[in-house]
């Protein structure tokens, strides 16, 4: 069997491009939040995202016509993806990067726990035993007492349960519309919900021409890594596909090492790998179920 024939290594090659995305979304994120608030890099990124997202899908053949079928759920679905990018995006220009992506982390063990409540989802006894990892992840992570618990810390962790919130919703979305149909909406209203707040003072900063390159990465990384990560999990079970994505955290604590002189902090990926370890706990017994 050639390896274009091996669903593991097909999946492996599309979780590549998902940690390539993920991390050049965050570098560009970075770099443009030296310009630009985070509700304008929300903006910028939704609605650059959105014109990528309409192109490639009107290039394949499969650009959808819009209903406004369950269109409350959708708004409700994208108050938590606001809130979520929002403060991922304030927590990327406010503490190390590796923090960040532990903390994000989480947002699988926040989505089984939302799903108990919301969907009546099973939780059994081993799904809340990750949940307590993840929550021992996140102790060791933040050390409350010895390291300041700033805004953007708080960010990262209420990013994770923006997002957690968002894919519980999104599953229910997903009953009724199309992956593409759904990101367009997203990428709609995530789009006039920023112009709104970003231009409140009716005061929109407009990147300078150095921060082309940035916001163009932004925008195509922010497509492709859900694109990238949707087929790898067509192609694979999540159980398989999770642990690479893990591979994120200590690729960007070295990138934020050496782009922005970020300290390699052994709490991070010693909380980091816990919360990964209850991550995969997570996705195998639901894998079971």
């Amino acid at each position: 069997m050639s390896w274009k024939q091996s669903p593991p290594i097909r999946a492996a090659f599309w979780m590549i491009g998902t940690l390539t995305s993920f991390t050049l979304l965050a570098v560009s994120t970075r770099e443009l939040s030296f310009q630009l608030d985070t509700f304008e890099l929300v903006f910028y990124r939704s609605f650059l995202s959105l014109v990528v997202l309409a192109a490639f899908a009107k290039a394949i053949g499969r650009l959808p016509r819009l209903n406004f079928q369950k269109f409350r759920l959708q708004c409700l679905r994208n108050a938590f993806q606001f809130a979520g990018m929002s403060c991922w995006f304030f927590a990327i220009a406010s503490i190390p990067l590796a923090q960040v992506f532990a903390f994000e982390f989480t947002t699988p063990l926040w989505v089984a726990l939302m799903a108990a409540v919301y969907l009546k989802e099973p939780l059994t006894p081993v799904q809340l035993f990750s949940v307590a990892l993840g929550a021992v992840g996140i102790f060791i992570v933040a050390r409350p007492g010895q390291v300041e618990f700033t805004p953007g810390t708080w960010a990262a962790v209420f990013c994770a349960i923006g997002f957690a919130g968002s894919a519980v919703l999104t599953r229910k979305l997903t009953r009724y519309q199309g992956t593409i149909e759904i990101l367009l909406w997203m990428l709609i209203l995530q789009s006039v919900a920023g112009l709104a707040v970003a231009g409140r003072d009716l005061e929109l900063a407009v990147p300078s021409i150095n921060m082309a390159l940035p916001l163009i990465v932004m925008s195509v990384a922010g497509v492709t890594a859900h694109y990238c990560l949707t087929k790898a999990l067509s192609i694979a079970p999540a159980a398989a596909v999770a642990p690479i994505d893990f591979f994120r955290l200590p690729l960007i604590a070295v990138i934020g090492m050496l782009a922005y002189g970020e300290a390699l902090e052994l709490a991070v990926f010693a909380g980091g790998a816990i919360i990964c370890v209850g991550n995969f706990l997570n996705v195998r017994s639901r894998i079971r179920i």
